[in-house]
C-alpha cells in the first residue's frame, strides 16, 4: 500500500474510547448510567440525516458532519457546560488538527474541513448537524425522564430552545407528542389505553 495507515490505524482504536466515554452533563441530571458520546453520535447522525432531507439540504454531508462532531473528546473528555466555565474545552479545530496528524493528506484535510465546516455554522449541512445534536439529547433527555429522572427536563428545555430549523422544531414537537414505547406498540399492533 502507498500510504502508511499507521496513523489511521491508532485513530480507529482512539476513536473507540468514545464507546466508554460517557455524557457527563446527564450526571448532574442525577443519571446513574449515561449514554456514551459515541451513542450519541450514532443517534446524533441519524437525525442529521432526516433533517437535513426534509431542509432541502445533502443528507450525506449532514451525516458526515453530525458522525465527527464531537471526536474530538477522545482527547478532551466530554466536558459539560459548568466544566467549560471553569476549564475551557480543547478547540476542535485544534485537537482534530493533532489527531490526524501523520495521515495520508486525503484523509487528514477531509477529516480537518468537516471540523471546520460543523464548527463555522454556516452550511445548511452543518445547521442540519448542530440541530441534530440538540434534537438527539432533547430526546435523551425525554427517555431519562421517563425513566425516572425528572431533573431531566433542564436538557429537555435547554435543548428545545436551542433549535433553528423548521423541521428540527416540528420533530421536537412530534417527539414531546410521542411516548417512548409507541413505536413498539405500532409495531405489534396494540391498541393504546
Amino acid at each position: 500500500m502507498a500510504d502508511d495507515l499507521s496513523a489511521v490505524a491508532r485513530f480507529l482504536y482512539e476513536a473507540g474510547t468514545l464507546k466508554q466515554t460517557k455524557r457527563t452533563g446527564w450526571w448532574m441530571a442525577g443519571v446513574r448510567d449515561p449514554e456514551s458520546v459515541a451513542e450519541h453520535s450514532w443517534r446524533t447522525a441519524l437525525i442529521a440525516t432526516i433533517i437535513a432531507k426534509l431542509e432541502g439540504a445533502d443528507p450525506a454531508k449532514a451525516t458526515y458532519l453530525a458522525v465527527w462532531h464531537d471526536t474530538q473528546e477522545t482527547r478532551t473528555g466530554d466536558v459539560n457546560y459548568v466544566g467549560k466555565k471553569y476549564a475551557p474545552a480543547g478547540d476542535p479545530e485544534a485537537v482534530t488538527a493533532d489527531q490526524v496528524e501523520g495521515m495520508p493528506d486525503v484523509v487528514a484535510s477531509a477529516v480537518r474541513e468537516l471540523v471546520a465546516e460543523y464548527e463555522a455554522k454556516e452550511t445548511p449541512e452543518a445547521v442540519c448537524a448542530r440541530d441534530a445534536d440538540k434534537l438527539e439529547c432533547m430526546l435523551q433527555g425525554l427517555e431519562y425522564k421517563a425513566q425516572g429522572y425528572a431533573n431531566a427536563q433542564r436538557w429537555i428545555d435547554n435543548s428545545r430552545g436551542r433549535l433553528t430549523t423548521k423541521t428540527a422544531n416540528q420533530l421536537a414537537d412530534e417527539l414531546l407528542e410521542t411516548g417512548a414505547l409507541d413505536w413498539l406498540r405500532i409495531a405489534l399492533d396494540e391498541k393504546q389505553d
